[in-house]
């Protein structure tokens, strides 16, 4: 089970899961981990008045990583808006190539349609991407990264990155010690994913009652309801988001000939995606052994019942 929106008054700093990002970011940058600190970097973020960028901003103010100069771009930047990061209240801009001229690493986490316009835009202008829409996550030449699983594919040369699917890296993170432990065979998994997932729309229709954002043109309400299509439906009966976690989960874990199934569901609860597993091994593993190899991991805390609420605001995957 993993979480999201954290809150501002948790520190991220010296966590298992910040420090591993921060190594992640520094091989993007190709800055030795040891001289890091020594330099303050002019980091941007588009999408910086929406849901997924408000929660970036909290941990990157969090944590300890140098940044001198923090740029907040939206689509909108109209009638003075503002954002607060580090106790500073900083001007929302416009985002366009003048406002992304000069950035060391800029973090997309708008629209997709906005990533397809402005990620080759930033490029241009010299800057290293971080891209959370699902444009660039098929591209065979960007890497799709969760630093603790595959954070080695960013090489030297590397310049764009893209962030799976919110299940997918809690997913994930969950089945790579067991992988490395004993080998996946086969997966299968039913996602009872947040109405977070569909951003701030998603959350208003929870709360509201009104008809959820699903994708798919229907109208039912998320409220005291459980809706069992996430994002659009395919010709072959599967949705959009069934397609994203079958894909990116093969690709991280680099086993394109993994047996995996999933059904992915939208249940009413603001904040914390959940996924029931059941997976078969390569070789044989325990339950002691299973229990054994998860405990060693720093960013999984196995609990006997996890829940959205104990997970909410927090780095770790809740695993019971």
């Amino acid at each position: 089970m993993g979480g999201a929106r954290p809150p501002a008054a948790e520190s991220r700093a010296g966590t298992p899961s910040g420090e591993i990002l921060e190594r992640a970011v520094c091989r993007l940058l190709r800055m030795r981990e040891d001289r890091a600190h020594a330099r303050s970097l002019d980091v941007a973020i588009v999408g910086a008045t929406g849901l997924v960028g408000g929660v970036l901003l909290e941990v990157l103010g969090d944590s300890s990583f140098p940044i001198g100069r923090l740029r907040p771009l939206a689509r909108d930047a109209g009638n003075g808006r503002r954002v607060t990061f580090r106790g500073e209240e900083l001007s929302v801009e416009a985002a366009g190539r003048e406002a992304l001229r000069g950035a060391d690493l800029v973090f997309f986490a708008a629209t997709g349609e906005l990533s397809r316009e402005l990620v080759p835009v930033a490029l241009e202008e010299g800057a290293r991407v971080v891209d959370k829409s699902s444009v660039f996550r098929g591209d065979p030449d960007v890497p799709l990264v969760v630093p603790e699983v595959n954070g080695d594919a960013i090489a030297g040369d590397t310049r764009l990155v893209a962030s799976p699917n919110c299940t997918t890296i809690g997913l994930v993170l969950a089945l790579e010690p067991l992988r490395r432990a004993a080998g996946l065979k086969r997966v299968v998994v039913t996602t009872l994913q947040a109405a977070s997932g569909a951003g701030r729309a998603g959350l208003d229709a929870l709360e509201r009652g009104t008809a959820f954002p699903s994708g798919d043109g229907s109208a039912a309400p998320l409220e005291r309801n459980v809706l069992p299509v996430c994002d659009s439906l395919g010709p072959d009966g599967s949705t959009a988001e069934e397609h994203k976690l079958l894909a990116e989960t093969r690709r991280i874990l680099d086993d394109p000939g993994l047996e995996l199934t999933v059904t992915c569901t939208r249940v009413p609860v603001a904040v914390g995606h959940g996924a029931a597993v059941s997976l078969w091994t390569e070789a044989p593993l325990s339950v002691e052994e299973a229990r054994a190899a998860l405990e060693a991991t720093p960013w999984i805390r196995l609990v006997d019942q996890p829940t959205p609420r104990q997970v909410a605001g927090r780095d770790e995957v809740l695993v019971g």
